[in-house]
């Protein structure tokens, strides 16, 4: 009787171990499943397709990136010309100016 009682305590143990290995074994599989599933997944957020490159849409981005490069540049130098005209004027004004004062003064005090 002995002996059958450590064959049923045998075939317990192993039984006991083969579910531990299963459970293991089943809990591998699921971690495999779910890094497959996040790998298939596009990035969050994202609903477009990265893999089409539309030259058309850079070529008019860059055009008119250029253009308003080129607008800027104009303007910049309108600018710059008309600081230069106030300046000339300026310089004008306080020339006549300083003339005038000396033939005012000149007048004032007689011949």
């Amino acid at each position: 009787m002995s002996d059958a009682l450590e064959k049923a305590e045998q075939a317990a143990r192993e039984a006991a171990s083969n579910t531990d290995v299963l459970a293991v074994a089943m809990a591998a599989l699921d971690l495999a499943k779910s890094a497959q599933a996040q790998t298939q997944q596009q990035p969050a957020g994202c609903g477009h397709d990265h893999s089409r490159f539309d030259a058309r849409k850079w070529w008019t981005i860059g055009g008119l990136v250029i253009v308003g490069g080129c607008v800027a540049c104009a303007l910049a130098l309108a600018f710059a010309v008309a600081m230069v005209a106030v300046a000339i004027g300026a310089t004008s004004a306080t020339g006549s100016f300083l003339i005038l004062r000396s033939i005012w003064i000149q007048t004032k005090k007689g011949p």
